[in-house]
C-alpha cells in the first residue's frame, strides 16, 4: 500500500481513536485525525520493516490492526506530553 492509502487509513483510524481515547486526545477532531494519520504511517512502516511491503494492503485486516495500535499509541504519547490525561482535583 502507498503513502496515500495510509493517509486515508489514517483518517479513518483518527475518528477511531477520538472514539476509543476521547479524553485523552486535545485539539478536537482535526488532532485525532492527524494523530490516526501519524500512527497509521507510522505503523505502515514499521509493518513494512517487518512484514515485507508486499502483504500491506487496504483491505488486510493486518493493515488495520497496525493502523489502530499505531493510532491509539500516538494518541497515548501525545496525551503524555500534552498532560491531557492528568487529573485535576
Amino acid at each position: 500500500m502507498g503513502f496515500l492509502g495510509w493517509i486515508i487509513l489514517g483518517l479513518i483510524v483518527g475518528a477511531i481513536v477520538k472514539a476509543v481515547v476521547p479524553g485523552r486526545v486535545g485539539g478536537g477532531w482535526v488532532t485525532s485525525l492527524a494523530l490516526g494519520v501519524v500512527g497509521a504511517v507510522v505503523g505502515g512502516w514499521i509493518g513494512d520493516l517487518l512484514f515485507g511491503g508486499g502483504t500491506m494492503e487496504f483491505w488486510n485486516l493486518g493493515s488495520w490492526l497496525l493502523a489502530i495500535v499505531g493510532g491509539i499509541a500516538a494518541a497515548l504519547i501525545y496525551g503524555a506530553i500534552t498532560g491531557r490525561n492528568k487529573t485535576t482535583t
